[in-house]
Order: C-alpha cells, then structure tokens, then sequence
C-alpha cells in the first residue's frame, strides 16, 4: 500500500483565518436604477442585505473606486468592488444523522440522499448536513480527508433539495483517484426528473454554454454553446412516461456544472415541477376544469425541484471494478406521479 505517498495539500492549520471573500460585478447597460444594497443581495450568493449594509458601512464596498451608502441607486456600467470578511468556520462535528448507505467499502460509500439535506456545511447550515453524518459514520480517521475545508469525502454535490446517489471517498488515495474520474468524464450520471410538458422530439441533446447569470448572479443561464460567455455543458434527455401535461425525464449528464438541469430543462421549456428558481412553480393552465387546484394541491405536495440522481457508475479507485447503483424515486415523487396518472386517467375515462 502507498496511501502514505499521498498527502492533503490544502490542509491549512486550525487558527487560520480565511481570506476575506472580494467580488467585482459590472453593472449592466440595461439595468434599471435601484439601491445598491438591494442589487448587491440579489446579485451575490447568500449576500444578505445586513451583511450588504455592515460592508458598505465600513467602507468595503466601493463604486467605479469610491465609497458609497446603503441608498446609493446603481447605474448602467457602474463597477462595484464589494469586500466580504469571512469570521472562521466552526470546526465540523459528526453528528447522529441516518443516512442510507447503498454500499460501502474500504475506499467509499454509495449515499442516497434525502432531499432536503444539505451535502456541506455553509452559511447558515453548519449543522445537520451530509458532511457531519460523515464524520459520524467513519469516524476521527476522516480527519484525513480534510475537514477543515468542511468538506470530508466529498467527491460531487447534490443540490439540498436535489435527492438520490452520492459517491464519498473515505481516503485520501481514493478521493484523488474519483475525482479525476469526474474530472475526466468517466463516470456515468443519470437523473430522473417530473418536467412541466413533454419534450418534442422525444429523445435529443441539449448543448449550451452554462454560466452566471448577468441579471441575478444566483441563477445560471444558459448562453450560446462555445461562445464567450460560461462553460459548456451537454446533457442527454429522453421521455420515459408521457402524461399529457407532464412527462418523467431521463437525464444523462455529460458535464457536471452547477444547476445544469434544471437550467437546461427552463431553456428548452419544459422546467422541473417545484423547481422554484427555474420556473417550476409558474402555475400554467391545463386542459381541464378546476386544473388550477389540481396545480396547486400537486405544488403543495411537491414543495421542490423533482429531480432525483437515479443512476451512478464509476471505477473502484483501488480495485478498477466497475460499479453500477441506482437509486428508486423517493416517496415525494412517487406520491406526485400517483397524482397525476390518476387525474389524466380519470380524464381519459370521461
């Protein structure tokens, strides 16, 4: 064995204190007039508006070069420099949380996640995640893999509210060798989805380029593939039940960029039902009385992104084996899809 030959490079030691976080946004030519403050907390990633002010107020964030305050109204073409100080992390516990293990080895775990759980610890979610149910089931020896980057095992991500299958490396040698399995494309990743609609054709590829959006740095937007603007990203789709005013979506990821689903199901036009942030939640009339109720009781049930990481195929880091899992729906869409089949054959019937 040679595990010993692999060190953790980008351990840091415990005092460390983190860089403070600087973003420089340009303001788009098009944007209307607004607050800064209001702008800054739509356009930064968990930026919340009395973090925003508390920056301004002590002068960290700055206009074409100069200070300004909280009721500074942006303009077109404005450049903001906004400095975010970052207090240190609390270390990362393990915690008592069940998680469902599909299988598990000397190296790693096949993980299928509930929704709803976060994968890492961040702002606002230092508890409860993935990475503390982590520390618990593998113990001290997890030290190893980092979890002063919070961040033990972790191979891949899942959204919070995204549910199914994540691969977590227990040593360092097998972390190593599974990410440059992800890196180099060499893992298979196949998604289930409930998407508003049913694609036409049935089958195809939709290829775009994935990156921030320029309006609301929160999302991703999808822009010409290979253009200038973001990373490319492809991804496989095929119709597996079509139910007239919503189908079930197979999805095989060929790049892993961040939101690239939902991102890419929003700009063919068929968004993932409670998808929020990509217009899954936007009610759309159906082809039938009282379908509004029937839309909002279906919402209500469906209080996230229908989306499940189905599929995950990928080497053993020491063995070379090929690994194959898969994952069932989880109970919320099931119960959706229950729901619908009802309704549509209650339909047909009449």
């Amino acid at each position: 064995m040679q595990n010993h030959s692999l060190k953790n490079e980008s351990q840091q030691p415990e005092a460390a204190t983190p860089e403070p976080k600087k973003i420089t946004l340009q303001v788009s030519r098009v944007q209307t007039p607004m607050r800064i403050d209001r702008y800054l907390t739509q356009q930064i990633e968990n930026a919340t508006r009395n973090k925003v002010q508390e920056a301004i107020g002590e002068e960290r964030v700055l206009v074409n070069g100069k200070p300004v305050k909280s009721n500074y109204r942006i303009k077109s073409c404005d450049t903001i420099r906004i400095t975010f100080l970052r207090p240190p992390a609390p270390d990362l516990a393990p915690e008592d949380i069940p998680i469902e293990i599909v299988y598990e080895d000397d190296d790693l775990m096949v993980i299928n996640k509930e929704p709803g759980m976060v994968v890492h610890p961040a702002f606002g979610n230092w508890t409860g995640t993935l990475a503390n149910a982590i520390l618990h089931h593998i113990g001290r020896n997890a030290g190893t893999l980092d979890d002063t980057e919070l961040r033990p095992g972790i191979v891949h991500r899942l959204d919070k509210d995204t549910s199914g299958l994540i691969i977590i490396a227990k040593n360092p040698v097998a972390l190593h060798r599974l990410a440059r399995q992800f890196a180099q494309r060499q893992v298979e990743k196949v998604y289930k989805a409930i998407v508003w609609g049913v694609p036409d054709p049935s089958a195809g590829t939709i290829r775009t380029n994935i990156g921030r959006s320029k309006k609301n740095r929160k999302v991703m937007a999808n822009y010409p593939f290979e253009g200038p603007d973001g990373k490319h990203a492809v991804t496989d789709y095929t119709v597996e039940e079509n139910l007239c005013w919503f189908s079930v979506v197979s999805l095989t990821l060929h790049t892993g960029r961040t939101h690239q689903i939902r991102a890419h199901m929003q700009h063919v036009g068929h968004p993932i039902l409670g998808d929020e942030t990509y217009g899954g939640t936007a009610p759309r009339p159906l082809s039938f009385s009282r379908s509004e109720s029937f839309v909002k009781n279906l919402l209500t049930g469906m209080p996230r992104q229908a989306l499940h990481a189905e599929i995950l195929g990928f080497s053993q880091p020491s063995t070379h084996e090929k690994l194959r899992f898969s994952a069932p729906l989880p109970e919320d869409m099931l119960r959706t899809l229950d729901r619908i089949r009802t309704v549509l054959a209650n339909r047909i019937r009449s």
